[in-house]
């Protein structure tokens, strides 16, 4: 696929119910920018991107239509989100220009994301991956147990990732994915691909592309950025 045109859906419609604000996490602070700005800008920071849309809180949309305001060089939308991730997805789905052949999902709340790791996947996807998802090692053991928490299975570390975003998927696939999902339950959009029997590739990720679910999270991700992190953008 030759220069695609990429579009990003910032997903940042959760309450943020763990992370303790009295305002949604994608509106909370660090070093006096929204986690929200911190990672629109990170997505306009890739080679190719034509259009985010950021799916926000509904009875948000204007608050983020505010920390969204003034990239003049790249359309950025807000849309608001659903009840569950998928339909929030499928919101900014829909929201994306027709000319968009790859998508690249992101959440919010990894504010400090590189830019590279988006080109990284996008390239991915052009590359020919019909979708692509970043991944780091596992480093500790994982056990797998069943509902009484009896251990059942030990898989091996070698073989498992921790999935990270953004996940990148060629335009036509992702709303395959999403147009067959039915009453699947889930928390990312690989794992529509997945149940559609399309392989999806792994990336290597990025230590700044963690979660902040907790404010010991925001902590971390801002000691990463000040350590200069493991990578340049």
């Amino acid at each position: 696929m030759a220069d695609p045109r990429i579009g990003v859906i910032v997903v940042a419609a959760g309450v943020g119910s763990r992370f303790g604000a009295a305002t949604p996490k994608a509106f909370v602070r660090l070093s006096g920018r929204s986690l929200l700005t911190w990672s629109v800008e990170a997505a306009l920071g890739c080679p190719g991107v034509v259009c985010v849309v950021v799916v926000a809180p509904p009875g948000h949309v204007s608050e983020a239509e505010r920390e969204t305001d003034g990239y003049a060089t790249v359309p950025v939308r807000v849309v608001p989100g659903g009840a569950e991730r998928p339909d929030s997805v499928a919101a900014g789905l829909a929201a994306l220009p027709d000319d968009v052949d790859v998508v690249l999902v992101h959440d919010a709340a990894r504010a400090l994301t590189p830019s590279a790791l988006f080109a990284d996947v996008a390239a991915a996807v052009a590359a020919g991956a019909p979708a692509v998802v970043p991944g780091l090692p596992v480093v500790d053991t994982v056990k797998q147990v069943d509902e009484s928490g009896t251990v059942v299975a030990t898989p091996p570390r070698a073989s498992l990732r921790a999935i990270q975003t953004p996940q990148g998927f060629r335009r036509d696939v992702l709303e395959r994915a999403h147009a067959e999902a039915g009453a699947h339950s889930v928390t990312d959009d690989a794992a529509l691909v997945e149940a559609l029997g399309l392989p999806v590739l792994v990336v290597p990720g990025d230590p700044r592309a963690h979660k902040i679910t907790t404010p010991d999270d925001l902590d971390r991700v801002v000691a990463l950025r000040d350590s200069g992190g493991p990578r340049d953008d």
